[in-house]
């Protein structure tokens, strides 16, 4: 007998649970089109079911009660076509309500027991749940807390008419309903997480933002309302299905294009983890989205937003859409890449870390204009960190970079090889070597034929000449390149080539070699350049050219030489050309026409100075002016 009645009771729970269902299905069905039924008549008018009880006589018994107050339960009393209407209480409390009839529908659903045991499970903590989030502050003006409240409610409805479906064989067929089952359990896992995101994380006070001021509107009005907007908008990232965060994102997008700034401003931790994970999104459009939006934060949100991207984990699922995402996730995350690269060497490090510099090679063999320029560019970055050169190198960065140096799509694509080359034959024998066996150099003197010719590329090619034999440069054609680029090129490639014409400058041949080039002057020019690191390699290639007796005699006949080599005599510690223009004035000394310039120009009053500092040659050269100077009175007398 008990059995039997178990069984009613159980039976009466499921019944109860079913019209529930109906009824939530039948007002969201209204909400969308608007208007009551004669179905909702019949449910609150005509059913009934029984209820197990006592009789006078203490004995157990089905009663019998209507479903109106099931009904009550779900729509609190009122007009199923006004619950979009209710206040957020009346909603909690529908909600709340609900809760008991389905689990106990749960509990009672046949086929596969062990998942609706996990789902009963799951609803017991929702009450908890929904306790917590009505006593948060910011409960009645928050949007939010009304839309997740009619998403459970939508998904306790499902679950009751699943429940049901689950006591007789299942017409779907077991795999069908399976599936169905999970899909619920999975949303009310999303219904809690987002619940208590919304209580524990501070996403229900940023998107509420800060309450309504009494003052008159004020010029800042509408600034303060674009704010609450953008952090509605942030916060809707975090919660919700895919197909909400994918609107949330689209809004995201369009404020981006309306208010940068204050989005910018708005951006939290939170909200940046939310946009991160979104990049793994199932849906190729959101994952592009997502990375849209986080390329415009990194490339506009200066170092905070970078640094905030790095340590929400940004990078490895940026190196997976640079891998294999769509034509614009890849572009996007190509680009952030690179932004992101910049920033400091522990970055450049992690992104090779991950696996980036594959990818990165790639994209320069096969990508668009945009992202072979931005793939270049980030791999310019990597490069420029020591440690993880050879890695590099072991993705086959070198031939890619001359390849891209010959036949880059774009004028930026070059300029980035070139300094990729630049960093990688910086201080690595094997690095230089291996440029040299790919037609490095050879690319190199043909991207230095332009109009402007540019320092990274000059600098490279001073890393490379030490690893090519003299015979070699000199029919390469180096030194016509060098002429060019000290003639037209700016003063950092100025001041890089004559680094190279020190390097090459190792023989008596070849420092004749330059010289018949019309290096000289070139070089005598460059004295008066307003670096002091161009002043100083200038003198120092000066020094070792005029060695070369022939070099020696065109400087002698260059009105400038002297006279520039003599300001170079400063003492100021900051004057680091002084010791190689001390060195080049001690052999043009020897004439007297050179001796005179030096006395004529003030280089006593400085080597005087350099003496007391003991100055390498200063003493000497002071001497020998001296000397010369005394010899030319006692001749006058």
């Amino acid at each position: 007998m008990i059995a039997v009645l178990i069984a009613a009771l159980l039976g009466l729970c499921v019944a109860s649970a079913v019209a529930v269902a109906a009824a939530e299905k039948r007002r969201r069905r209204r909400r969308r089109v608007g208007g009551a039924g004669d179905d909702d008549a019949a449910v609150s008018a005509g059913l009934s079911q029984g209820i197990i009880g006592q009789d006078h006589g203490g004995h157990w018994c089905i009663s019998s009660i209507s479903i109106s107050g099931v009904q009550e339960m779900s729509f609190r009393g009122g007009d199923p076509a006004a619950a979009g209407e209710e206040e957020e209480e009346e909603l909690l409390e529908r909600v709340r309500g609900m809760v008991p009839a389905v689990a106990a529908a749960a509990r009672a659903a046949s086929g596969f027991p062990g998942r609706w045991k996990a789902i009963a499970a799951k609803l017991d903590t929702l009450p908890a749940c929904l306790s917590d989030l009505s006593s948060h502050p910011c409960f009645a003006r928050n949007a939010l807390c009304r839309e997740l409240l009619q998403s459970v409610a939508a998904t306790l409805a499902d679950a009751a008419e699943l429940a049901a479906r689950c006591r007789e064989p299942p017409a779907d067929g077991k795999l069908r309903t399976q599936s169905a089952i999970d899909a619920l359990s999975g949303r009310l896992d999303l219904g809690l997480r987002d619940c208590a995101l919304l209580v524990k994380t501070g996403v229900l006070s940023d998107a509420a933002g800060p309450s309504p001021s009494p003052s008159p509107p004020t010029a800042e009005a509408p600034s303060a309302a674009v704010q609450a907007d953008v952090r509605e908008l942030l916060a809707r990232l975090q919660i919700g299905h895919a197909e909400a965060k994918s609107r949330a994102v689209d809004g995201l997008l369009d404020a981006l294009r309306r208010d940068e700034r204050s989005v910018l401003a708005a951006l939290g931790r939170a909200s940046v983890s939310a946009m991160v994970q979104l990049l793994t999104a199932s849906a190729p459009v959101v994952r592009e989205k997502a990375a849209t939006v986080v390329c415009q934060v990194a490339e506009s949100g200066g170092a905070a937003c970078e640094a905030l991207l790095v340590s929400e984990g940004v990078l490895p699922p940026l190196v997976r859409l640079a891998e294999s995402g769509s034509l614009v996730a890849r572009e996007k995350a190509v680009v952030t890449l690179q932004r992101l690269s910049a920033s400091s060497p522990d970055v450049a490090r992690a992104v090779v870390g991950h696996g980036g510099a594959g990818a990165l090679v790639e994209i320069c063999q096969t990508g668009d204009s945009v992202s072979q320029s931005a793939a270049a560019g980030a791999l310019r970055n990597l490069s420029a960190v020591p440690e993880v050169r050879l890695a590099l190198a072991d993705e086959g960065i070198v031939r890619v970079m001359v390849s891209l140096l010959d036949r880059g799509a774009v004028a930026g694509a070059k300029e980035h090889a070139a300094e990729c080359l630049q960093n990688l034959t910086s201080g690595n024998d094997d690095l230089r070597h291996a440029v040299v066996a790919e037609g490095g150099l050879r690319s190199l003197l043909l991207y230095l034929d332009g109009p402007l010719p540019q320092e990274p590329a000059v600098s490279a090619l001073r890393n490379l000449v030490g690893a090519v034999s003299p015979d070699s440069l000199v029919a390469l054609g180096v030194l016509p390149r060098l002429v060019h680029v000290l003639r037209v090129g700016p003063s950092g490639a100025q001041q890089a080539a004559a680094a190279a014409v020190c390097r090459i400058s190792s023989s008596a041949e070849m420092k004749r070699a330059v010289g018949e080039h019309g290096c000289i002057p070139l070089l005598v020019r460059l004295l008066e350049a307003k670096s002091n690191g161009a002043r100083e390699v200038a003198a120092q290639a000066l020094a070792s050219l005029v060695s070369c007796p022939a070099n020696a005699r065109e400087m002698k006949k260059d009105d400038k030489c002297v006279p520039n080599l003599v300001q170079l005599l400063d003492p100021s510690p900051a004057n680091t050309a002084k010791k190689y223009a001390i060195a080049c004035l001690l052999t043009l000394s020897g004439a007297k026409r050179c001796k005179k310039m030096m006395v004529s120009h003030g280089a006593i009053g400085y080597l005087k100075k350099l003496s007391d500092m003991d100055v390498a040659g200063a003493k000497k050269l002071h001497e020998r002016l001296e000397g010369g100077r005394l010899r030319s009175m006692f001749s006058r007398h």
